[in-house]
């Protein structure tokens, strides 16, 4: 739940209508005409909370990618709930992109003893249901999506690679230079794309030669909004972009709805944001989202329907996670191990 800021006006539009639970951290209330709704989720994140408190709820989650799990983790919520502060924040308060990428350089400086480590880092944007390379010297080139044996991958996507938390804020400040932004009557600087900041992790230990393969999504998805709210009515660029926003959330919202309802067929490929991260959302994944929530009372109906998403959301179990190596990389191990035993 963000604070009150400038965007949100005054008068009885600026009223708070959201409370809390004093015992109880998963709890939020919403007054909605004077009838109060109560929404149950993992955890609530006040509006005084700070940023450390929000990265200390899913640090273990890095870890997880050095150990070889694809791991996503997005922000949902309305144009203007904070979703690029919680993501990116600010230089003195850094958000979970940053806090991410520091915990995962210190967990390989950890581990160089056993294990040798390779990062490439990739920033890509969805834009009108375009993919853009936001590395690129031409980030205005449409990419597609195509099926290899570790999942979906964009083939000519730029990957660099990087040594340092701070070569990967380099290059990530580089692409924030080109993705697609409006001001819109919700929102000063309203993303109007969905941008993914994509690190791959590959491990081979040093022993055995093993390797693992893993891969972080950090995610600040586009806000939902209301054409008419957001002033896209009168705009014929801003509607464009505002139909294609809600079309790829609807589709998220189907995904993640057929996930939880174990359904044999999953529409991934209802939209590119969905197909792209298939490898992220189900199957062997580890999925965190944050739902960034306005507390004011001409946000309510926004406010309700992302809350109604997270509670669909926190349904979901994808069941047990896996590793990304590889039966041969599996078989190589056994036959190390079996060739130290007759050693001994």
């Amino acid at each position: 739940m963000r604070p009150i800021i400038h965007e949100d006006g005054n008068g009885d539009d600026s009223k708070i209508m959201t409370t809390f639970d004093r015992e109880d951290d998963q709890l939020v209330y919403v007054n909605n005409k004077g009838k109060t709704m109560e929404f149950q989720l993992d955890h609530i994140f006040k509006m005084d909370s700070k940023q450390d408190d929000v990265f200390e709820a899913m640090r273990e989650l890095i870890v997880s990618v050095v150990d070889g799990y694809n791991i996503c983790i997005f922000a949902y919520g309305q144009t203007g709930s904070g979703k690029t502060f919680t993501m990116d924040g600010t230089e003195d308060k850094p958000g979970l992109n940053r806090r991410s990428l520091s915990e995962l350089f210190k967990v390989i400086e950890d581990r160089k003893a056993d294990w040798s480590f390779e990062i490439e880092v990739s920033v890509l944007e969805i834009y009108n249901e375009n993919i853009r390379d936001l590395l690129s010297d031409n980030p205005k080139s449409k990419l597609d999506i195509k099926h290899g044996k570790d999942g979906p991958y964009v083939p000519d996507l730029t990957s660099h690679p990087v040594r340092s938390a701070e070569e990967v804020r380099k290059k990530f400040l580089q692409s924030q230079k080109v993705r697609a932004t409006a001001t819109t009557q919700m929102n000063d600087t309203s993303s109007r794309s969905h941008a993914l900041l994509i690190v791959t992790v590959t491990g081979t230990n040093l022993s055995t030669g093993v390797q693992t393969k893993g891969k972080l999504n950090l995610i600040d998805l586009a806000g939902s909004e209301r054409v008419g709210k957001s002033g896209a009515l009168d705009d014929e660029d801003r509607f464009r972009e505002a139909t294609n926003i809600n079309k790829s959330l609807s589709s998220l919202g189907d995904v993640i709805h057929a996930l939880g309802a174990k359904q044999k067929h999953i529409p991934y490929r209802n939209s590119k944001l969905t197909h792209l991260l298939q490898d992220s959302l189900g199957g062997a994944a580890k999925t965190l989202m944050v739902v960034q929530l306005s507390p004011v009372q001409k946000n309510v109906s926004e406010t309700i329907c992302s809350l109604n998403f997270a509670t669909r959301v926190r349904a979901v179990e994808l069941g047990q996670s896996k590793k990304t190596a590889d039966s041969a990389e599996v078989a190589q191990l056994k036959k190390k191990i079996a060739e130290l035993e007759g050693r001994a």
